[in-house]
């Protein structure tokens, strides 16, 4: 038998394999741990051409994170796959895991077959989801109950942003979603745009219901507010461009 290996692979077997893979879903669980819940601390993330941003939004350090280790690459997608799906639980489903690597590192020690381990994961499952099952509430005509939705966005943005920035922007984002929705339709999130006013602060954030155009005058003596004025909406473009001559 010829076994074909980069030169350059780290090949590892039964045990060693067991060890580093644990390790590395413990080590990402350590990366992520500090930044989880309210109280949760800022990344800062330098990208190589210096560029700075600072946060404690779990995809977005996942994100920008260079995962080398297949274990906690796995483990990285399979967060994000969450967050794209509900929004939000990233840095939990991380910690999550690196929990249940923990508890199989102790069974394993213990003389445990792996194969036995996995198999009780899948019935933990089954457990869990007919627990959530029996605990969950139905509530009817969720979409009128705008209290109901501002706790649960407050909730999520709580951990990912300050509290007094978080409670005005939950309230903003359910009412962009609750403008938009169309009865009997889905939601297109495409007709709620977010505008970055450089020159303004965070604190300052709020929904506009309606269209709004960052450009400015286009003459220092055009007024600067009308009221029941008409709107022309065109696709050509008004701007003088220079013809071109091709000789």
């Amino acid at each position: 038998m010829v076994t074909v290996v980069n030169s350059k692979a780290d090949v590892l077997k039964a045990t060693q394999a067991l060890a580093v893979n644990l390790n590395a879903a413990k080590g990402l669980q350590e990366v992520m741990k500090t930044n989880l819940g309210p109280r949760g601390t800022l990344k800062m993330l330098v990208g190589g051409a210096g560029q700075i941003k600072i946060t404690k939004d779990g995809l977005v350090l996942l994100s920008e994170m260079q995962i080398q280790h297949p274990t906690a690459s796995m483990i990285s997608r399979a967060a994000t796959a969450q967050d794209e799906i509900t929004g939000d639980g990233t840095t939990t489903s991380v910690m999550f895991i690196g929990e249940l690597m923990k508890l199989a590192e102790v069974a394993l020690a213990d003389g445990l077959h792996p194969r036995l381990v996995a198999d009780g994961f899948d019935l933990a499952r089954e457990e869990a989801l007919k627990f959530l099952d029996g605990f969950k509430l139905p509530m009817d005509d969720i979409f009128n109950d705008r209290e109901k939705l501002v706790c649960v966005a407050r909730t999520s943005l709580r951990t990912k942003i300050a509290g007094a920035i978080a409670d005005p922007t939950a309230e903003a984002c359910v009412d962009a979603v609750r403008t938009i929705k169309m009865p009997g339709e889905m939601l297109d999130l495409n007709m709620v745009e977010i505008l970055h006013m450089k020159n303004k602060l965070v604190t300052e954030t709020r929904l506009v219901k309606g269209m709004v155009m960052d450009h400015g005058a286009r003459h220092a003596d055009m007024p600067k507010r009308l009221e029941n004025c008409y709107i022309l909406t065109c696709n050509v473009s008004l701007e003088y461009e220079k013809s071109e001559v091709n000789a």
